[in-house]
């Protein structure tokens, strides 16, 4: 069984759930739902931008007290895709992400995993984070590929 989020990712991925957001948890969160052991900052997903799953991501933004993260000061509610700061944490919704891939994109390489409590997520897979990671190339994503790359051949020999 994966590794779950801390409790402050977990609040932030059921308020989405309940708000009945269509997204993928990407990045370092969906890595760790994969079993590599390592640590993240934030939580990243990429939404699906149709007109009806905005207002919803914006419903689910508002209960979880989204601000932008520059200047926090100010108290700026999102209104698309932004880095955000959130009660629980910080949290960066995405249109795309690597070269220009959409939520629909992503779609077909994603897997659902069980978080208990009825919270279900979309999470993209392993091996399409790690192609990702080498499409970016930047610093953090080049320095954490080694450790993906390694749980990936552990999980593809049990």
């Amino acid at each position: 069984m994966p590794v779950t989020p801390d409790l402050s990712y977990w609040a932030i991925l059921g308020e989405l759930h309940r708000c009945q957001v269509d997204f993928i948890v990407v990045g370092g969160v969906a890595a760790v739902l994969e079993g590599v052991p390592l640590n993240t900052l934030d939580l990243d997903i990429v939404h699906s931008r149709a007109a009806g799953n905005i207002a919803r991501l914006l419903s689910a933004l508002d209960a979880l007290d989204a601000t932008y993260r520059t200047q926090p000061s100010r108290k700026l509610k999102p209104d698309r895709s932004h880095l955000l700061t959130t009660r629980f944490g910080p949290l960066d919704v995405l249109g795309s992400i690597g070269r220009s891939r959409t939520y629909e994109d992503l779609l077909p390489h994603t897997v659902e995993i069980d978080l208990g409590n009825d919270l279900s997520v979309r999470v993209l897979n392993l091996e399409t984070l790690i192609a990702i990671k080498e499409e970016v190339g930047g610093e953090k994503d080049l320095a954490v590929l080694p450790v993906m790359r390694r749980t990936l051949a552990e999980k593809r020999r049990l």
